[in-house]
C-alpha cells in the first residue's frame, strides 16, 4: 500500500510539473521566436522539447529515473522561479535574459552530477561501538541494498568485495537486498562467486531483504529464492532465516526473515522467541534488513543492523520514512536502553541511479 501511495503522489506531481515546465519554455528569448504563434502548436512544441529528452533518459536508464529528472528539474525550476520574482519586486530587471530559466537547468545539472557520483561511488564508514560484555574485539564488515546491475554489476561488484577483504575482518554482514528483480541470473551468480573470494576470520552472513525474494516470480529474472540460496552456500555464505548462530563462543549472529514476510502474512519469528535459550552475557548482533522493529529489539540485543532505507535517498524528502511511522530511523547510529542501531545507507541503489541526501557505503564496526 505505502509503495502506491508514493507512486500514485509521484506521478501527480511529475504531472503537474511537467505541466509548468512546459508553461516556461516560451520564456526563453530565443524559443520566443521558433515556436508557433498559435497556442496550440506553442503547447506541443513545448511539450515536445521536455518529453523527449524525458523519453531518452527513460530509454537509456528506466522511466523511473526519467521521472526522477523531470521532477528535480521541475522543482528547481519552481524555486528558481520563485527566487527570480522575489529579486524583480525588490529590484526589476527589464532585460530580455530569462535568468531563473537558465539557472535552473544549469542547478539542476549540478545537483544531479552530484547525486550521479554520490550514487557510483562507494565510501567507507566506521563505527567504535563499546560494550561492558567480557568479549574480545570484533571487526565486522556490513552492506546491505547491492541490488546488483543498478550502479555497478557483477565485475563491479567484486571490485567492492576485494576492498572488503583488504580490510582484514572477522566477519561480514550481508544485510538485505544484494539482488533485484532486475538482477539477471548472470549477474546473481557471478557476484556470488565474488563472495566467495572473501575470507573473514568466522565467515559471511546473509539475511533477506524485500526486494531478494523477487515480487515478479521466477519467470521474471530467471530465478528463485532458492537458486540464490544454492548460489551463497555454494560460496561459502551463511543464509540466516530467523536462525542464530554463535561465533568464537562469544558472539552470536540473529539473521532475521524480512518484516515483508510479516506483511505478506508469511510471517516471521518475533524477538522474544529467536532469544530464547540464548546466553544474555554473550553479545547479539542481529540482522534486520528493515529499521522496523526497534521497540521490540531495544534492551534485549546489543547491535542491530540495517539498510533498506538507502539513507532517505533523496533532499529534501530524505527523512519522510521516519514522518510517516514506516522507519524507527533513516541513516546511522543511535543508541536506545543500551542497544546500539546502525542503519545504512546501502552500497548501491535500487533502481534510481542518484543519490541527492546521502552516499553509497560500506560500514566498519569495531567492537571494543
Amino acid at each position: 500500500m505505502l509503495w502506491i501511495i508514493i507512486f500514485l503522489v509521484s506521478m501527480t506531481v511529475a504531472v503537474a510539473l511537467f505541466a509548468y515546465l512546459v508553461s516556461r519554455i516560451s520564456k526563453f528569448n530565443m524559443m520566443k521566436s521558433l515556436l508557433p504563434k498559435k497556442k496550440i502548436w506553442k503547447i506541443l512544441c513545448s511539450m515536445g522539447i521536455i518529453l523527449l529528452p524525458t523519453a531518452l533518459l527513460s530509454y537509456l536508464w528506466s522511466p523511473t529515473n526519467g521521472v526522477v529528472v523531470l521532477i528535480h528539474l521541475g522543482v528547481i525550476w519552481l524555486l528558481c522561479d520563485l527566487v527570480g520574482w522575489m529579486i524583480q519586486k525588490k529590484k526589476p530587471y527589464h532585460g530580455k535574459c530569462y535568468f531563473a530559466g537558465v539557472t535552473a537547468l544549469v542547478t539542476t545539472f549540478a545537483v544531479l552530477s552530484c547525486g550521479w557520483y554520490l550514487a557510483h561511488h562507494v565510501w567507507q564508514t566506521d563505527y567504535i561501538v563499546k560494550t561492558d560484555k567480557n568479549v574480545n574485539g570484533l571487526r565486522i564488515v556490513q552492506f546491505a541494498d547491492s541490488h546488483v546491475g543498478t550502479t555497478f554489476h557483477a565485475d563491479g561488484f567484486a571490485k567492492h568485495m576485494e576492498a572488503i577483504q583488504a580490510l582484514q575482518p572477522d566477519v561480514v554482514l550481508i544485510t538485505g537486498d544484494f539482488v533485484d528483480d532486475s538482477t539477471t541470473r548472470e549477474d546473481m551468480i557471478a557476484s556470488c562467486a565474488a563472495l566467495g573470494t572473501l575470507h573473514p576470520t568466522y565467515g559471511v552472513y546473509f539475511s533477506f531483504g524485500n526486494h531478494d525474494k523477487g515480487y515478479y516470480g521466477e519467470a521474471h529474472r530467471g530465478y528463485n529464492a532458492e537458486d540464490l540460496i544454492d548460489e551463497l552456500e555454494k560460496n561459502g555464505v551463511h543464509v540466516l532465516q530467523d536462525e542464530v548462530e554463535l561465533i568464537r563462543d562469544e558472539y552470536y549472529i540473529i539473521g532475521r526473515q524480512d518484516y515483508s514476510e510479516e506483511q505478506a502474512g508469511n510471517g516471521r519469528k518475533d524477538m522474544d522467541a529467536l532469544l530464547q535459550g540464548l546466553d544474555p552475557q554473550k553479545y547479539m548482533i542481529v540482522m534486520d534488513h528493515q529499521p522496523h522493529d526497534y521497540e521490540n529489539q531495544q534492551g534485549k540485543v546489543d547491535l542491530v543492523l540495517s539498510g533498506h532505507t538507502h539513507g532517505g535517498q533523496f533532499f529534501p524528502i530524505t527523512y519522510v520514512g521516519e514522518w510517516i511511522g514506516e522507519n524507527d530511523r533513516t541513516y546511522g547510529f543511535e543508541e536506545r536502553e543500551k542497544s546500539d542501531f546502525i542503519v545504512t545507507s546501502g552500497i548501491s541503489d535500487w533502481e534510481i541511479k542518484f543519490k541527492t541526501g546521502c552516499k553509497s557505503e560500506y560500514v566498519v564496526i569495531d567492537i571494543e
